[in-house]
């Protein structure tokens, strides 16, 4: 993926929740974290009911629209950090050496 992609998603997803009112009032962090929950919480119920990919693919969006505006707001970095991690995971032994699941 070419660099600054991710950047360029947060700063989108940022801008669309400003324009669209919502960081109009103070969010506390466990609210936006709590949301990003509900939208995975939502993809499961998509599996459950056996409903289609691409509902399961707008959710899972949703998710990350939410997770990309949440650094957006508070300057995290977030594809400096999933190359970290992804560079971390990398080096892990498999299944990290002993895990099971």
């Amino acid at each position: 993926m070419p660099k600054g992609q991710i950047r360029e998603l947060v700063e989108i997803c940022y801008q669309i929740a400003k324009e669209k009112g919502w960081w109009d009032r103070r969010r506390n962090d466990a609210e936006l974290i709590a949301l990003m929950h509900s939208e995975l919480s939502e993809a499961l119920e998509v599996l459950r009911q056996r409903r289609s990919r691409q509902e399961l693919a707008e959710e899972l969006a949703d998710c990350c629209i939410r997770i990309f505006d949440y650094c957006g707001r508070k300057r995290i970095d977030l594809e400096e950090a999933i190359v970290k991690k992804i560079e971390k995971n990398r080096r892990r032994p498999y299944r990290h050496g002993h895990k099971r699941y």
